[in-house]
C-alpha cells in the first residue's frame, strides 16, 4: 500500500495561484459580488450586454488589483498597513510640564 502524507500544509498561508491569505478571500468575494450584481443587473430588466459587459470589465478589474496588492504588500502586509492606520501619529497630553515631572503621591 502507497504510503500519502497527510496534512503536509499545516501552518503554512492558504494559497491558491500565487494568492495567499487575506488577498485570496479578497479575491472570491469580489467575484462572488460581481456575480451577485449582475444578476441583480439582468433581473432589474438591464440589457443583457451591458450586464456582460459590466461584470468582464469589473472582474478584471478585481482580478488585476488583488494581484498588484498580492505583490506589492506580501501575505500579511495589507493588514499590517491597516493596522498601523489605526495607530495614532502622536500622543498629546495637556498637562503642565511641572505636572509631568513631579511625583504623584498616592
Amino acid at each position: 500500500m502507497a504510503d500519502m502524507e497527510i496534512n503536509k500544509g499545516v501552518g503554512r498561508d492558504v494559497e491558491f495561484k500565487g494568492l495567499r491569505a487575506q488577498y485570496l478571500f479578497i479575491f472570491a468575494g469580489g467575484l462572488l459580488a460581481v456575480f451577485v450584481v449582475f444578476v441583480i443587473m439582468y433581473m432589474a430588466g438591464i440589457g443583457q450586454w451591458i450586464c456582460i459587459l459590466f461584470g468582464v470589465v469589473v472582474a478584471t478589474v478585481i482580478v488585476w488589483l488583488t494581484f498588484s496588492l498580492n505583490k506589492r504588500y506580501g501575505s500579511h502586509g495589507l493588514m499590517k498597513l491597516f493596522a498601523a492606520r489605526g495607530h495614532p501619529r502622536r500622543i498629546l497630553s495637556r498637562k503642565r510640564i511641572i505636572r509631568l515631572i513631579k511625583k504623584q503621591h498616592s
